[in-house]
């Protein structure tokens, strides 16, 4: 079993340059229709093809949060739940990503760096493309994790 995910990733562990597992989406009415209903973004753009059409998009396309949780899987998938985001820089929605299209996450760590407090701090160049390109970022999510000096500071057994 991978205890990745319940341990986390650990800032000794990381390496400029590497790449993170991407993470793949098939943009379905039904995957769109439930990511609106889900954050509560009811606007027609994200459910309606004719209303999209209306309004200048090619078809209906995902909506900002389902975006923003995108970029977040793939962070958290990487790092583990012992990483916390720290910042996001640079969402910048380029391009629709369109029902029937197929949305990839890419990230690659740019920068690891303990910080003034002694945290270290690890930037991940990230975006979202599709068949026609990047179509969210390119950005940033900068991350702590934590490092093996950290451990048991707390006291272990506590």
């Amino acid at each position: 079993m991978d205890t990745t995910a319940l341990e986390g990733r650990r800032f000794e562990d990381v390496t400029v340059g590497e790449e993170l597992p991407g993470a793949d989406y098939p943009l379905t009415v039904y995957r769109l229709v439930m990511a609106a209903g889900a954050n509560r973004d009811f606007n027609s753009i994200h459910h309606n093809t004719e209303y999209a059409r209306r309004t200048g998009a090619p078809e209906m396309y995902a909506n900002t949060q389902f975006l923003l949780g995108a970029w977040e899987r793939c962070v958290r998938d990487w790092m583990g739940l012992a990483g916390q985001i720290r910042a996001v820089r640079g969402f910048r929605m380029r391009a629709f990503n369109t029902v029937g299209d197929t949305m990839r996450v890419r990230g690659e760590v740019k920068d690891a760096r303990i910080d003034e407090e002694g945290r270290g701090v690890v930037e991940i160049a990230i975006r979202c493309e599709n068949s026609g390109g990047v179509t969210v970022g390119p950005g940033v999510v900068e991350v702590v994790l934590p490092r093996r000096s950290e451990e048991g500071a707390c006291g272990e057994g506590a």
